[in-house]
């Protein structure tokens, strides 16, 4: 029997999607990318959804990719990719045209951070975290964070975010402009529920019209940012810095970037 990747319920025309890979803390492997992807797509075309709100099962909204399988997509020449992957699930975030609401229940790293680019509003609970981890694994940003992050908090707070590595308290987040409420932990999702329900008693229609012209201008820039992106996320990965980051998360490390060849 395959793990569970999300779980799906609706009420009061509001799909809840909840990442279910608690053990892992919510990392995206393959499968869960892939099933993420999907249930955003069928929700944009059921009838009878007019928001979707995301959030996380256990103690973190999602540490982001799933290292391990990172190192074994390097390794295996015979890694089999998911069906969409990590650039469907973005191309899904891209086109999705009706309110997505996220509720940041813990650690968000890399896409737990970058997802944020694509959502309408964003809750975080007052003891959650964020961080963008690219720098500190040797690879290049993602998600078209270096374009929408910069439209998002400003150039300075979107360096920093993308240049550091550094944690991101939420009050931080919210002083830059990265979340819109913060909650104490045990009022989160009543919160984002009662925001999503306001929402979703609004005309469907409606709802995605609005967000069908907000969202206009930056599809198109969105699809060139994630193909910088992802050139040079393929010309880093496996690369001297990147093999160190793995092999030090591996090993239970901090990576040393110190002896690295020039330039890396």
């Amino acid at each position: 029997m395959s793990e569970p990747m999300l779980l799906i319920e609706d009420a009061d025309r509001v799909r809840t999607l909840t990442l279910d890979r608690p053990a892992a803390l919510n990392a995206f492997n393959e499968a869960l990318y892939d099933a993420l992807t999907d249930a955003l797509q069928e929700a944009a075309e059921d009838p009878s959804v007019a928001v979707v709100l995301l959030t996380g099962a256990g103690r973190a909204f999602s540490s982001g990719t799933d290292l391990l399988e990172m190192g074994e997509r390097i390794a295996n020449p015979d890694f089999k990719p998911g069906r969409h992957g990590f650039l469907g699930l973005v191309d899904a975030l891209r086109d999705f045209d009706k309110p997505l609401i996220l509720a940041i229940n813990g650690l968000g790293l890399g896409i737990g951070l970058t997802i944020i680019g694509f959502a309408d509003l964003v809750f975080m609970s007052s003891d959650a975290r964020l961080k963008t981890p690219f720098t500190s694994l040797g690879v290049a940003p993602e998600a078209a964070s270096s374009y929408l992050l910069p439209l998002l908090i400003g150039r300075q707070n979107a360096a920093w975010v993308l240049l550091s590595s550094e944690w991101i308290s939420a009050a931080e987040a919210k002083e830059m402009g990265l979340v819109w409420r913060i909650c104490e932990p045990g009022d989160l999702m009543a919160e984002a529920r009662r925001a999503a329900a306001t929402l979703a008693s609004r005309p469907i229609s409606s709802l995605r019209e609005v967000k069908r012209d907000m969202t206009a201008p930056l599809r198109e820039e969105i699809r060139r940012a994630r193909e910088r992106e992802n050139d040079g996320f393929v010309r880093l990965m496996g690369g001297p810095a990147n093999a160190e980051a793995l092999a030090a998360f591996a090993e239970g490390r901090e990576p040393d970037f110190t002896s690295l060849p020039p330039g890396w």
